[in-house]
This record gives C-alpha cells, structure tokens and sequence, in this order.
C-alpha cells in the first residue's frame, strides 16, 4: 500500500467519529489553555497587584520556551507524547498553584509552568488537526477547535464575576478559581487518553502499518490514490525556512500582530497607569472581550474554507478599525461604547486567529510543522513579554494607541499576503509544499 493512498484517504474522508473524537480533544485542551492563562490576569490584580509586568512578562517568556521545546520535540519524538508531557506539567503546576497562590514568587514560577505547557502543545495540537483533517474541512476544524481557548477564558472570567458576586473575601474567591480550574483539568486529563498519533508522521518516520491501522479507525478504509500528490520527504529546518521565506515573514508579522494585540485588549489593559474603568474591571473586561472572540469563530465558518488569503485581510481590517474604536471610547471614559467596541474588536481578533492557526498548520512541511509552529508562537512569547513590561511605563491611552499600531502592522502583512501569497483552502497539505510563494 502506497503513502499516497494514506494520504488521499485522509484528505478525501467523510467527517466521521474518529475526527470528531480527535476535534473533541483538540478542542477540550484550547479550552483548557484559556482558562490556566487567564488565571495569572484574573488572581494578580487581588495578590500582587505591583508586580504585574514581571509576573505577566515571565508567563510569555515560558510560553516562549515551551513552544520552542516542545515543538521541536513533537516533529522528533510523535505528537501524542508531547501532548502528554505538556498535560503533566500542567497539572503539577496548577495543583502547587492551589495551595501556595499567596506567595507572589510561587504564582510568577507556577504561572509560568502553566504557560509552559500551554505553549508546548500549540506545535502538538496544530499539527495533529492539520494532519488528520479532510482538506475541505482542514479551515473549520482548526478554527473551531482553537476557538475553545476564548471560550474557556470567558467561562473562567465568568465565574471570577459570579465569585466575586457571592463572597466578599478575595482569597475564597481565588481558591474557588482555582478549584474551577483544576476540575476543568482532570476532565480534559482524562479524554487524552484517545489521542492518536498522526498519520503524517507516522509515514515520514517510515512507521506505515501504525499509519494504516490508525487512518482506517479514524477515516474509513483505504483505496487507490484518486489524484496525483506529491509524497512527503523529510525536510530539515533550515530547509524549510529557506524555501517558505516568504511564508515565515508574513506569518510571523500577522501572528505577533493578532497574538500581542489579543493580550493586551483582552488582559492588560486594566493594568495600564489611568485606565479609565481601574483594575478591578479585569475580570469584566477578560469575560466581555472572549465571549466576542469566542462568537467570531461562528462568524466566519463560511469563508474560512473558501479564502484563506481574503479571511485574514477582512480579519485585520476589521481588528485595526475596531482598535481605533476602543482607543477613542476609553478617551471618553464611556463604559458601554468600551466595552461594545472591545467586544467587536475581539471577533475580528479571532478571524485573525483562525486564519494564523490555520495557515501555520498547513503552509510547512510534516517533518518541521509543529518545530515552526513553535517558532512563530515563541515571537508571541518574547514580543508579548515585552509589551508588558512596557506597560508598566505608559498611560492606558498610549497603550491602547500601541495596540492599533500593531493591528496596523498586521494589515500590511495580510494585504502582502492576499497580493502574493498561496490560496491554501481546499488543498492537501502535499500539495502545499510545492506550491510557490
């Protein structure tokens, strides 16, 4: 039985169960990330407020390492060992977390262990939807998939505001965030448990009966080769990014544009000198900006696998015009244009997630795909670490203006883009590799 077979079974598949099931992990780990990042923003403004630049900066930074490490292991070692290795960690951290959250060096370290892990798996869980996916379904499955982290940064940021509600004591409020968090943990723990490894990678190692097993569980029965496909080969790093350049610079513009600007307007900002509603209104704006980012993912379902290249330009379009919206409302301190224009703003930052996810999971070869995926989310890290750090430095005003300037930056990325870069919707991953551009 020919690779190309395999290959052609995966990207011609009906949607069946076993993608679901697959879909369903993916999805349940993004929800996952969402609530343990949120948990730094939502509990320092109550423990250690002064520190907030150094704790959040450190988050990113360990998000940074993560992605690097454990991206590149995921193209050496399988995908599901790293989602395992990511989860451990996790849990370790978060369960320390529970019981030392008053110290303000064991929140910094243990945060960063959580954001460790959630970087870890970005390499891991892009690679395995993009590998699985039928090629017409590829676009919505990552986007959807992605798409939990805001819900699951809405659902925390929610039961912040119920406890903050009920119980007067901050620290009772903290400890049930926390109880919140590990529950959602242990849940998602135990449905890893199904996760397969990739098939992709499974014929780039030259392990094809592992392939073949899983494909027929998942996809259905494998037949002849329906359409030419070039094989995979193994690519080398620095291979690969001498090849796709282009795709490098501009995925890197556009994800550290949607990423950092996401951080800043949907966690930040309440700890930025003179924001207007002070930083107690963290929770209130955590929760209002990810239930938009949370809807946007619905939103564009129809486009995402027809136009990739016009998804992003909309994405950012609207992302730059809707953070020009927010600058102004905070200027006049009007609560509800704030928050209105937040929560728009944060659907157009998730039609750029959804696109940026997307096209990093199927723009690189198999061999190297979770390695760059790790590469890009790192610029996140490093770059995001240094804005809040920043932060500590300037009014809200300035900041709010940085974060449409980066919008802006990101534009000009995706009009480049649309002008030069590959329609990937509705094509096999195989057939990427040797597009141009």
């Amino acid at each position: 039985m020919s690779s190309q077979s395999i290959v052609e079974a995966l990207d011609h598949a009906a949607w069946r169960g076993g993608h679901w099931r697959l879909f369903s992990i993916v999805s349940l780990t993004y929800l996952l990330d969402g609530v343990m990042f949120s948990i730094a923003p939502l509990v320092v403004f109550i423990i250690s407020p002064e520190y907030y630049p150094v704790i959040f900066a450190a988050n990113l930074l360990a998000e940074t390492l993560g992605a690097i490490v454990l991206g590149m292991l995921a193209d050496r070692v399988g995908r599901r060992p790293m989602f395992t290795a990511a989860l451990v960690i996790e849990v370790a951290a978060l369960t320390l977390l529970f019981f030392l959250y008053t110290n303000t060096i064991a929140l910094a370290v243990l945060t960063s262990l959580m954001t460790f892990g959630i970087g870890g798996e970005f390499g891991a869980a892009y690679s395995a939807i993009a590998e699985f996916s039928p090629k017409h379904h590829r676009g919505k499955a990552l986007m959807l998939a992605t798409n939990f982290w805001n819900v699951g940064a809405a659902m925390i940021a929610g039961l912040a505001l119920v406890f903050a509600a009920i119980y007067e004591d901050a620290f009772i409020q903290v400890e049930y965030l926390l109880a919140s968090a590990l529950g959602t943990l242990v849940v998602v723990g135990l449905t890893r448990v199904g996760f397969p490894e990739s098939p992709r990678w499974l014929l780039l190692k030259g392990r094809e009966s592992e392939a073949v097993r899983i494909v027929e569980r998942v996809a259905g029965a494998i037949g002849e080769a329906r359409l030419p496909t070039a094989a995979a080969r193994e690519v080398s790093l620095g291979e690969a990014i001498a090849r796709y350049w282009f795709r490098l610079i501009i995925l890197a513009v556009i994800t550290v544009a949607q990423y950092v600007t996401y951080g800043m307007m949907a966690y930040y900002a309440p700890y930025a000198s003179g924001f207007a509603f002070g930083v107690e209104s963290a929770p209130l704006v955590i929760f209002t900006a990810n239930l938009g980012a949370s809807i946007g993912a619905f939103l564009l379902i129809p486009l995402i696998d027809r136009a990739r290249r016009l998804a992003v330009l909309l994405a950012f379009a609207g992302g730059f015009a809707g953070s020009l919206a927010v600058m102004l409302a905070h200027t006049a301190a009007i609560a509800a244009a704030f928050y209105t224009a937040l929560f728009i703003t944060l659907i157009f930052s998730e039609w750029a997630w959804a696109s940026l996810s997307t096209m990093q999971s199927e723009l690189f070869p198999t061999g190297v795909r979770a390695s760059l995926v790790g590469f890009l989310t790192s610029l996140t890290g490093v770059s995001g670490a240094l804005v809040a750090l920043y932060e500590a430095q300037i009014a809200a005003h300035t900041f709010l203006l940085l974060a449409s300037v980066i919008w802006l930056a990101g534009l000009l990325a995706a009009l480049a883009w649309r002008v030069r870069g590959v329609e990937s919707a509705g094509r096999s991953v195989e057939e990427l590799e040797i597009a141009a551009s």
